[in-house]
């Protein structure tokens, strides 16, 4: 399975989403799987992948969050989580987007 974080350069969620998804892999015994950090840098980048925002959380091509709410725009992303509103989805929440897409892979 290949992991992507998309994120604008700066994103001030970037390093939130990485350890969140970074201890959800661990905790799930998937360790082994590397985290690719890609750049999102202009309305191209954007178009290429299913950017919804910085930062967007990718497993084979798929947002494991997915909305409609994909964009063009350098623009960061919020998720609801158990606490509230947050800039990153929650470990506990990565654990189940991750088991589920583990079952259910994306061909």
């Amino acid at each position: 399975m290949n992991i992507q974080i998309l994120a604008i350069e700066g994103c001030p969620s970037l390093t939130a989403a990485t350890e969140n998804t970074r201890a959800a892999l661990g905790e799930l015994g998937r360790d082994e799987l590397a985290i690719e950090q890609i750049t999102i840098r202009d309305a191209a980048d954007a178009r290429a992948f299913a950017f919804a925002g910085s930062p967007t959380i990718l497993a084979d091509g798929a947002d494991l969050f997915p909305s409609d709410g994909r964009t063009e725009d350098l623009a960061c992303r919020v998720y609801p989580t158990e606490s509230g509103i947050a800039p990153a989805p929650s470990r506990a929440q990565l654990v189940t987007a991750l088991r589920e897409r583990f079952a259910h892979p994306v061909h």
